[in-house]
């Protein structure tokens, strides 16, 4: 039997331990963890200095990773060309969360911000822990955000428990932010 402390720690394992990663994303490196453990949550938001009120994006491989947190009877059929048409990609749109999506996600909002993305790094990771990652720009709140890996562990440290050293997607600027219900731009 393999000793566990000496297998090299994955994305996937210090995610399934409750420890916080920094990944590429299409624009820049995010912070993820597990969004249903509670602790992890807390404390990618304590690395990041974010308050639980804002609440969080999701990022996922397809939109049936997302069902658990969405209350997608919500979503009117006409709104869903729209949604389904942006996806794969950077346009994360903000749906009502399912009654049972916790608060350590949506914050203050009866919302929830989910996106399906591209990126073939955030999809393998996705597909390997069969469900979304948390999904948050990997800077301080209100600091630059983080272009490149050495940038985030100057920034964090060992306050992550892995970095995934590959390349961001090629966009310039984050995920655009809409919401699905009234087409509200929040981040364009």
């Amino acid at each position: 039997m393999t000793d566990p402390t000496s297998v090299p720690l994955t994305a996937f394992a210090a995610v399934s331990q409750g420890g916080v990663i920094v990944y590429p994303t299409e624009a820049v490196y995010g912070l993820g963890c597990d969004p249903d453990n509670q602790q992890a949550v807390e404390r990618l938001l304590a690395i990041k200095q974010r308050p639980v009120e804002k609440g969080l994006i999701l990022i996922a491989d397809n939109y049936g990773q997302l069902l658990k947190y969405v209350d997608d009877a919500k979503i009117p059929m006409d709104k869903r060309t729209d949604i389904f048409s942006s996806w794969p990609g950077a346009i994360t749109w903000v749906m009502p969360a399912a009654k049972s999506t916790p608060r350590w996600l949506t914050g203050q909002f009866d919302s929830i911000a989910v996106r399906v993305t591209s990126h073939p790094t955030v999809k393998r990771l996705c597909q390997e822990l069969g469900k979304p990652l948390v999904s948050t720009s990997a800077n301080l709140s209100g600091h630059d955000t983080v272009t490149s890996i050495a940038m985030a562990k100057s920034e964090f440290g060992e306050l992550a428990a892995f970095y995934v050293d590959e390349p961001l997607g090629g966009n310039t600027q984050p995920s655009t932010i809409k919401d699905v219900m009234t087409g509200k731009v929040f981040r364009g």
